[in-house]
């Protein structure tokens, strides 16, 4: 998800934002048109969370994917869907920029934090 932008990275502004969800890495767990909503703040991210964030090598992609590990200051992050390898596996360390905490449409209902 997320749009090309030829400045720096893609910014969520406030503590809580709307995401709109894109493309199929994230199935089963989010799918193409879902919509979340983020916490910019709170706790800090674990390993399993749900995460938007930017890749260093793709500073202009916003991308959900779930936070695996902690590495060089930023983290390792996958999709949920083996087939699809957009995630670090491409683009290596990524920035969080926020945390996944519900998808209110159109299916509504907490994601959970998935052992990695």
């Amino acid at each position: 998800m997320g749009a090309p932008d030829d400045s720096a990275a893609p910014e969520l502004r406030g503590p809580l934002v709307t995401v709109l969800v894109t493309g199929p890495s994230m199935v089963p767990t989010l799918r193409h048109g879902d919509s979340v909503l983020v916490r910019t703040g709170g706790r800090a991210v674990r390993p399993g969370d749900v995460v938007v964030a930017v890749f260093r090598s793709r500073p202009d992609l916003l991308v959900v994917k779930r936070a695996v590990r902690p590495q060089d200051g930023g983290w390792w992050v996958r999709g949920d869907n083996d087939l699809v390898a957009d995630d670090s596996r491409a683009y290596g360390v990524a920035d969080v920029r926020g945390r996944v905490l519900v998808r209110y449409w159109p299916r509504p209902g907490r994601l959970r934090r998935r052992r990695i």
